[in-house]
């Protein structure tokens, strides 16, 4: 579950533009949505998804909200990323290699 909420929260532009502000360090809620074009309460539904797969975290002191990025969800991403590009890769290793043979035979019979 956490895999596909971290892939969900990846899937938009907006929420990747949040971490990536995030990256660079805590913000307050008000700053992050500050470069969007878009609503505070639109920036707010980005910030639970992204909560929801806990590549943010949310630290409220008083009426100040502040968000740090969180990337430990992005492990378990990229691990799964690696092992399906092996096995892809492998796929058309093996692919390459069935054709190669197949050429190989065709210039033979001519």
């Amino acid at each position: 579950m956490h895999l596909d909420d971290t892939l969900l929260a990846l899937a938009d532009p907006t929420r990747r533009a949040i971490l990536d502000q995030l990256r660079r360090g805590p913000a307050r809620v008000t700053d992050v949505a500050r470069p969007f074009r878009i609503s505070l309460n639109s920036v707010s539904k980005h910030i639970r998804i992204l909560e929801r797969a806990e590549l943010i975290t949310r630290k409220v002191t008083g009426r100040e909200h502040m968000l740090s990025f969180n990337p430990a969800p992005l492990d378990e991403a990229e691990d799964w990323i690696r092992a399906h590009r092996v096995f892809w890769n492998q796929k058309l290793d093996e692919l390459e290699a069935r054709l190669a043979a197949t050429e190989s035979e065709a210039r033979r019979k001519k």
